[in-house]
């Protein structure tokens, strides 16, 4: 392979992790690269095939398709991508996702009947979720930097107040997730058709969130340690 051969096809590999970092875990909320949940990356001329792996073989049908459907997408977005395959390995239903992908038969002609609900009112469920628990990541280091802070006080709290810290970009990306503005002038605390919530609901709203988070987060943690436990071995191919 001659040196701007070799080039270009690093280029591409790059490009490609790239594209996956921006597919996410619907439940656990991070990108499936950092989740190690891509097992394997090649890229071959214009031919990605990735196959994915999950923390256990009965892991949610409609999380694990929606994975795998997300990655398939970004992939085919990239311009000098012309075959794009994606399989999973060893999960319960992984002939049924796979066979459906290949074919692009989309969520309801894979799962036909067992569909109980379109795939893109799954995705919104589980982006509502993690816009929760950014609001109340943001909120909490709020709080801790002013501890008489009262929590009613948060009903006045702009996107403006916030500091420049991770925890607020990510809060600015769950909500234009689910269509929410992010301008400086912008409330904070907001349902998910961006009302703010009245002070007296507050307390109640800020635990109800930071449920969600924990859980997000042990989750998060917990099939962290399992896929460790599933596959001890390096990723294939990894290049990072």
């Amino acid at each position: 392979m001659s040196a701007p051969t070799l080039d270009r096809a690093r280029t591409h590999r790059d490009e490609a992790w790239r594209a996956l970092d921006a597919v996410v875990d619907p439940e656990l909320d991070e990108p499936i690269t950092d989740l190690e949940f891509v097992r394997s990356l090649e890229v071959d001329g214009d031919r990605v095939a990735v196959h994915l792996r999950l923390p256990t073989a009965f892991c949610a049908p409609n999380f694990a398709y929606l994975m795998c459907s997300d990655a398939k997408d970004v992939l085919t977005a990239l311009p000098w991508t012309g075959e794009v395959v994606v399989e999973l390995d060893d999960h319960h239903d992984s002939d049924l996702i796979n066979a459906g992908l290949a074919a692009d038969a989309g969520y309801r002609g894979t799962f036909r009947h067992e569909a109980e609900s379109d795939l893109d009112e799954l995705r919104l469920t589980f982006r509502r979720k993690a816009h929760a628990a950014a609001m109340e990541r943001a909120l909490t280091l709020l709080l801790r930097a002013d501890p008489d802070r009262e929590l009613e006080s948060l009903h006045g709290v702009r996107i403006a107040d916030l500091p420049a810290v991770p925890a607020t970009a990510a809060l600015l990306r769950r909500r234009a997730a689910i269509g929410l503005p992010t301008g400086e002038g912008e409330s904070v605390f907001v349902g998910h058709d961006g009302v703010p919530y009245p002070p007296e609901e507050i307390p109640l709203r800020l635990r109800m969130a930071r449920s969600q988070r924990i859980s997000i987060e042990g989750n998060a943690h917990f099939c962290r340690g399992l896929l460790r436990t599933r596959y001890p071995d390096p990723v294939k191919g990894d290049a990072r």
